[in-house]
């Protein structure tokens, strides 16, 4: 991870995944979908611009919403999301471009 600290600030490059979309899935069956911010080595994820995915909307299952949302599925926002990595079941890499509504 490229970080500098400036005044005692650390600021962290936007080359190391920053705003990456993600879909996550989390414990007890919660599915939200938003952009990653970096986390360095903290136990704690945070999601920007979330939505908790409240109807997939697909035919071929949740992986299909890695190259965006289908005109079914339906999206509830949720803004800032914060879960502990071990409460992660999967997380599912997507188009950033094809969530343009995050």
């Amino acid at each position: 991870m490229k970080q500098v600290t400036i005044d005692g600030i650390e600021y962290i490059s936007k080359e190391t995944g920053s705003d990456d979309v993600k879909i996550v899935v989390l414990h007890r069956g919660w599915v939200v979908v938003g952009r990653l911010q970096p986390h360095g080595d903290e136990p704690e994820r945070v999601l920007t611009n979330a939505s908790v995915i409240r109807v997939w909307g697909t035919t071929r299952g949740l992986g299909e919403l890695a190259a965006g949302p289908t005109k079914d599925t339906i999206l509830d926002k949720a803004g800032v999301v914060r879960y502990h990595e071990l409460a992660a079941v999967l997380t599912i890499d997507c188009e950033d471009t094809a969530w343009t509504s995050l």
